[in-house]
C-alpha cells in the first residue's frame, strides 16, 4: 500500500509537469500570434506587417512613447536605415540572410504618416538590440 502511494505521487508530480508544458507552449503560440503588428491604409496602398517575437512588448514597454520623436526625425532615420537593411538584405554572403529575408519597400517621397514611420524606426531599435546589429546610422532609445 506505500509504493502505491508513492507510485501515485510520482505520477501526479510527472502529469502536473506534463500539463505545465501544454500550457507553456499554447502561451508561447498566443504570444507570436500577438506579436504581430499590421499597419495598412489602403488609399495609400501600403502595408506593414511585422512578426517579430518580443516586439509589441517592446514597443510597449520599452520603446520611447508615440509623440516623443518627430515625424520629420523619424523619417529621416528611416530613410537611411531603409537603405543600409536593404543593402545587407541584398548580400547574404556577407550579411545573416536569416536575418535579412526580404527588403523594405520604403519610399521616402511618400508620406506615410506617423504611426507607420514611428513603429518602423521602432522596429530597427528593436532589430539592432535583438540580434546585436549596427546600423551605421546610430539606433537608440
Amino acid at each position: 500500500m506505500k509504493n502505491f502511494f508513492y507510485i501515485f505521487i510520482l505520477g501526479l508530480m510527472i502529469y502536473s509537469c506534463g500539463s505545465q508544458d501544454r500550457n507553456l507552449r499554447s502561451d508561447r503560440i498566443a504570444n507570436a500570434e500577438n506579436d504581430t503588428v499590421r499597419i495598412a491604409n489602403d488609399s495609400l496602398e501600403y502595408e506593414i506587417i511585422i512578426i517579430e517575437p518580443g516586439f509589441n512588448l517592446f514597443i510597449n514597454s520599452i520603446a520611447k512613447p508615440e509623440g516623443y520623436y518627430s515625424q520629420t526625425y523619424l523619417e529621416n532615420k528611416n530613410r537611411f536605415l531603409v537603405q543600409e537593411y536593404n543593402q545587407r538584405a541584398r548580400n547574404p554572403q556577407r550579411y545573416n540572410s536569416n536575418l535579412y529575408l526580404q527588403e523594405i519597400n520604403y519610399d521616402s517621397n511618400i508620406d506615410y504618416g506617423y504611426e507607420v514611420n514611428y513603429l518602423l524606426y521602432n522596429y530597427f531599435v528593436y532589430f539592432s538590440r535583438q540580434y546585436n546589429q549596427r546600423f551605421s546610422i546610430p539606433t537608440r532609445i
